[in-house]
C-alpha cells in the first residue's frame, strides 16, 4: 500500500471533534539520553484542541512565532488518535482503542515555560502549536512497534527514530491514562519525540513523517511567521536564557554557546599529559590526599597515557525484583554509556565484583564512538578481546564471561561512587598510565601540576648527575650546594621539553 491509498485524510471536521490532546514529556530512549534523565513511569501535560491544525505538502500548515520570542521548539511526534472510548483498560486491550496514526509537531516557545510551572499552558497551548495529519493511517493494520518518525528542518533530516525500544509502549500510555481519564472517540495522545528536536525561525519549514511498513502518514509541513502583536503587560513576558536555549536546541553546541563544566582547557590538559602518575602522586602526598588511586586494575592499553574529566556509573549488589524494574530497557548503563562525551572517561562502581562483567563490545565501541577518552571499572569485562582491540584504554578488574544482571543491577550516572579504593566525583580529573590511575580535584589541578613539572625538571637534572657518576646522598634530595648546581643548570639553559 503507497501513501496515496492510506484510507482516509486528516480533516477539519475531525479535529474540531477532539476534546482532549495529551501528550508525553519523555518516550525515546534517544530523547532521555539527551536530557540526561529516564522516568521510571511516564507523565503528561495537556494541550488545548484549539492548538490543532492541519498541513501537507500542498497546504502548509502556517504557525506563529509570538512577537518577542525567540524559541520556538519543534517536536517530530507519532499522534494516536482514539477510536472507542478507554476507560481502565489493561495494556494488552489498549490497543484496541487506537483507531488512526499519523504525525504530529508538538510545537511550543521555551521563552513562556517559566510562567506555568510545568503545566505547559502558555509555552505548549499556543493556536497551531499541534499540527497534525496530513493522513490517517489504520492502526489495525499495522504493529505499534515497527513505526518510524522523521522530522526535516529546511528539507534537513534531523530527526529519524522508531518505536521498537520506546521506554513506555503505546499500550502502556493508553491503559495508564485510562486509569483515572475516559479517553474518548477523538481524542489524540502524542507519544513523545525522539533526539534531534531544535528551534524553527521566521521562514524555516518543518516537514514530520511517520511510517509504518507500507502505510505513511504523508508529509505534514508547518511553516514558521513571525508574530506582529506584543504580549501585554498583564500577563507573562517572554524571557530566554541559556538554560532555556540549551534545552531548546538539544546542546550547548547546537546552541552556539561555550561549553560549560565540560572538558579540561586545552593548556591544563596538555601540562597533565606531561606529567607521570607517580610524580602526581608524590605532591598530591604532600598535600595530604594519601588515597587517590584506584587499585588493582589491568589495562588494554597500558601504553597509553589518559586524561579525562570523570563521569560516573554505579552498580548495585542484584535482587531480582529490583533488576527487573532497573535492570532493563535504556537503563542507567546505557544512558551513561550513551551520554558520555568527548574526553571524557566513565567510571564504574563495581564493588570490585570480578564474577561478571559490567561493560562488553558493544557498549565500549558506543563509547567509543562518542569520544571518550577511556572506561574505568573496578569489576569484569565482558567479550575481552573484542574490548582489548579497541583504540580507547578500557581498564578492569579481570575478563569474565557473564551478563551484568548475575551480580549488579546498573542503579545510578553523575553520582559520587567509590571504584578501585578510591572516591570519585563526577568532574573529577583522573591521569591514568603505566604506573596507575589517579583522581585528581579540580581546584587543585593547576597548582598542582605546575609544582610537578618543577618536580621532573628537578629529577631529570638529579639523573644526569647521576649518570655522570655521582652519589646519591645530598642529591637526592638535593642539599644547598646541589641546590646551587641545578639553578645555573637551568640558567644554562640545560632543561629540555
Amino acid at each position: 500500500m503507497t501513501m496515496e491509498s492510506t484510507t482516509a485524510a486528516v480533516s477539519a471536521e475531525l479535529l474540531a471533534r477532539t476534546r482532549k490532546v495529551i501528550a508525553v514529556h519523555l518516550n525515546y530512549p534517544s530523547r532521555a539520553a539527551q536530557r540526561g534523565r529516564i522516568p521510571l513511569q511516564p507523565s503528561y501535560f495537556l494541550k488545548p484542541s484549539s492548538s490543532l491544525s492541519l498541513g501537507s505538502l500542498d497546504a502548509p500548515g502556517v504557525v506563529e512565532r509570538p512577537l518577542g520570542c525567540e524559541l520556538l521548539g519543534y517536536e517530530g511526534e507519532i499522534a494516536l488518535i482514539i477510536g472507542t472510548a478507554a476507560r481502565r483498560v489493561s495494556p494488552a486491550q489498549a490497543w484496541d482503542h487506537v483507531q488512526w496514526v499519523t504525525a504530529s509537531n508538538d510545537l511550543g516557545v521555551y521563552d513562556l515555560r517559566y510562567a506555568d510551572k510545568g503545566s505547559n499552558v502558555r509555552s505548549k497551548g499556543g493556536d497551531g502549536f499541534t499540527p497534525v495529519g496530513p493522513l490517517l493511517i489504520p492502526a489495525n493494520d499495522i504493529d505499534p512497534t515497527a513505526l518510524r518518525v522523521r522530522t526535516w528542518h529546511n528539507d534537513e533530516l534531523v530527526q529519524d527514530d522508531t518505536t521498537e525500544e520506546l521506554l513506555f509502549p503505546f499500550g502502556q500510555l493508553v491503559a495508564d491514562l485510562s486509569q483515572l481519564i475516559t479517553l474518548e472517540a477523538g481524542d489524540i495522545i502524542l507519544t513523545g519525540t525522539p533526539a534531534g528536536a531544535s528551534v524553527a525561525n521566521p521562514d524555516d519549514m518543518v516537514d514530520i513523517e511517520v511510517t509504518a511498513g507500507v502505510y505513511s502518514s504523508g508529509r505534514l509541513r508547518t511553516c514558521v511567521v513571525e508574530g506582529t502583536t506584543p504580549f501585554a503587560d498583564f500577563g507573562a513576558q517572554p524571557k530566554a536564557d541559556d538554560t532555556q536555549r540549551e534545552e531548546a536546541y538539544g546542546s550547548r553546541e547546537a546552541a552556539g554557546l561555550e561549553p560549560v563544566g565540560r572538558g579540561l582547557a586545552p593548556d591544563l590538559k596538555k601540562k597533565l599529559e606531561s606529567v607521570a602518575t607517580a610524580t602526581l602522586s608524590s605532591q598530591l602526598r604532600k598535600r595530604g590526599l594519601n588515597n587517590v588511586s584506584i587499585d588493582g586494575l589491568q589495562a588494554t592499553r597500558p601504553d597509553r597515557r589518559v586524561v579525562g574529566l570523570a563521569r560516573t556509573l554505579r552498580f548495585v549488589p542484584n535482587r531480582e525484583d529490583l533488576f527487573t524494574t532497573h535492570g532493563g530497557g535504556f537503563n542507567a548503563q546505557k544512558r551513561a554509556i550513551d551520554s558520555v562525551n568527548d574526553g571524557e572517561i566513565l567510571v564504574m562502581e563495581a564493588r570490585g565484583e570480578k564474577g561478571t562483567g559490567t561493560v562488553g563490545d558493544i557498549l565500549a565501541m558506543r563509547a567509543q564512538v562518542r569520544g571518550a577518552a577511556a572506561i574505568i571499572t573496578d569489576g569484569g569485562v565482558r567479550d575481552y578481546t573484542a574490548v582489548a582491540e579497541l583504540d580507547m584504554p578500557t581498564y578492569f578488574a579481570n575478563p569474565h564471561p557473564a551478563v551484568l544482571g548475575r551480580r549488579h543491577i546498573p542503579w545510578d550516572t553523575d553520582i559520587t561512587i567509590a571504584c578501585g579504593g578510591a572516591t570519585v566525583q563526577p568532574g573529577d580529573i583522573i591521569v591514568a598510565d603505566s604506573d596507575g590511575i589517579l583522581v585528581i580535584p579540580p581546584a587543585l589541578a593547576e597548582e598542582l601540576v605546575d609544582d610537578c613539572i618543577l618536580q621532573e625538571q628537578e629529577e631529570t637534572f638529579i639523573l644526569e648527575m647521576v649518570k655522570q657518576g655521582s652519589g646519591v646522598d645530598g642529591l637526592y634530595p638535593m642539599n644547598a650546594g646541589w641546590r646551587a648546581k641545578y639553578v645555573q643548570w637551568v640558567a644554562d639553559g640545560a632543561v629540555r621539553g
